[in-house]
């Protein structure tokens, strides 16, 4: 199939002028903007009157405007949670990153949050207690708990949750059960030292093979 009889799958990605940006460009023919169904625009208007969408824009959008270039992660986070009026913060970490969220809870305390983490391998379970493969095993028997690190930190009524490290799917399950509003700190890669993008910035360099880009 030919790249043109294929651009009717072609998303934002596939767009080289992004002039939903900069308004000065043109736009693609399969721009996701310019056919944009107007329920779908209004639905989404609509939903950030809801609850608390509304404060959260405003808080990320502030925080985007004031700390640009110059605020890290971890300062960011602090900022939104002051803006949203978010206290005690839910901390749910992977193990093999307990401590950088000793760190980070020690900066949470010192700057006047209360932190509340629960770890990955709360209770313990054994992998195949839940039909895991026994093979899985071998890199450790203990399971990751998300759904159970996200009921407890429900419990514990925190304000605001953030993930550090948790595992790919583990995370899409504790980002589901959790009742907080949730922000990553740390995003697990096990061979970039926690830098997933570094395998991106190399992918038509080193990871080109790897990733079958050179076919």
């Amino acid at each position: 199939m030919s790249e043109e009889e294929n651009r009717h799958d072609w998303s934002c990605v596939d767009c080289g002028t992004q002039n939903c940006k900069y308004k000065d460009r043109t736009y693609p023919d399969f721009c996701l903007t310019t056919s944009l169904d107007t329920e779908d625009d209004a639905w989404a208007m609509k939903k950030y009157e809801e609850g608390r969408n509304h404060d959260i824009m405003v808080a990320s959008a502030e925080v985007e405007y004031e700390g640009y270039c110059q605020w890290t992660r971890v300062q960011e986070i602090m900022e939104f949670a002051r803006k949203i009026g978010a206290h005690k913060i839910g901390i749910a970490n992977c193990i093999g990153l307990i401590n950088e969220a000793r760190i980070f809870a020690r900066i949470l305390r010192v700057n006047g949050f209360e932190p509340y983490s629960v770890i990955c391998k709360v209770a313990g379970k054994a992998k195949t207690s839940v039909g895991i493969p026994e093979e899985c095993e071998r890199i450790g028997s203990a399971m990751c708990n998300p759904i159970l690190q996200a009921r407890l930190l429900n419990r514990a009524q925190t304000d605001l949750n953030v993930v550090i490290g948790l595992c790919v799917g583990h995370d899409s399950l504790f980002y589901k059960y959790s009742d907080a509003y949730v922000t990553t700190l740390v995003t697990k890669d096990r061979v970039t030292g926690n830098n997933p993008v570094a395998a991106l910035y190399t992918a038509q360099s080193y990871y080109r093979k790897k990733f079958g880009l050179d076919k």
